[in-house]
């Protein structure tokens, strides 16, 4: 049933693939998403956790806090990932012009906040310092069926991403809305363990069949039950062996069956 439930939580956003109007319609959510991943400066021998995260929640602070371009902004550290140096930076905003006013923006807030230049590159300097030069970014365009957390999480929470790949073949704009929306409404959005769940799809980057589902749980525990309640909920809906098969070879056809799956920590207090 994992595979079932991955399956079917992809077809949530596919239809945006060929409709990027339908991303403007909806102006309650963010219309792209940055996903910066980077890496431990691992010669750093005096690295202590609270002393980044001080340095970066007075960025927070200073500058991505003020800056009216980044919708929200969030850190997530490696928790089993097949890299332990990773650490990944999100952002979201809401077109794509607001991308390079961001950049901008944070320039000029960075002078004010520090209008002493050489204060200015010696705290610049101090956070770059913890990572290494190496990070690759990619840009994901938000899709509906999204499950928003209610409130700002004030602890850190299990962030798990599934990694998978659109197929492009058979199949219609209706049919997709259809089956993705049905499974969103009785599985996903009725499962209580899930706290957020946001669907995302290949905007920019070095894969176009990229599909991104980021889900967040309070526990690991909770990760771990909400497959059995997928189960529960989708035989709930779907009574009868019949029905889950016909529904399962109608999704089929628009995904591959290459996935990844990784765990990260949502960092809490680093977070717009």
């Amino acid at each position: 049933m994992k595979t079932i439930k991955g399956l079917f939580a992809a077809l949530a956003g596919v239809l945006l693939l060929s409709s990027t109007s339908t991303i403007a319609q909806e102006q309650t959510r963010p219309e792209f998403v940055t996903i910066t991943t980077m890496h431990w400066n691992m010669d750093n021998k005096d690295f202590k956790m609270e002393e980044w995260k001080a340095v970066e929640k007075e960025y927070l602070d200073k500058v991505t806090m003020k800056n009216e371009h980044v919708v929200a902004a969030s850190f997530y550290l490696h928790r089993m990932t097949p890299d332990n140096t990773e650490l990944v930076y999100v952002q979201s905003y809401p077109s794509w012009e607001a991308i390079g006013k961001a950049a901008t923006r944070n320039a000029e807030l960075e002078k004010a906040s520090w209008p002493d230049e050489k204060a200015r590159k010696t705290f610049l300097k101090k956070r770059d310092a913890y990572y290494s030069p190496m990070h690759s970014d990619e840009i994901y365009a938000t899709m509906s069926n999204a499950k928003p957390m209610t409130a700002k999480p004030t602890l850190d929470m299990i962030c798990y991403v599934r990694k998978g790949h659109f197929a492009y073949g058979d199949g219609t704009d209706e049919e997709f809305d259809a089956i993705s929306k049905e499974y969103f409404d009785n599985v996903t959005n009725k499962n209580e363990f899930i706290k957020g769940y946001y669907p995302m799809a290949h905007a920019w980057g070095s894969d176009r069949t990229e599909f991104l589902e980021a889900y967040f749980f309070d526990s690991m525990a909770d990760l771990e039950k909400m497959f059995d309640r997928d189960t529960e909920l989708f035989e709930a809906h779907w009574k009868d062996e019949a029905s889950r098969k016909s529904m399962a070879e109608k999704g089929a056809k628009y995904f591959d069956n290459r996935h990844g799956d990784y765990i990260y920590t949502y960092v809490a207090g680093l977070a717009k």
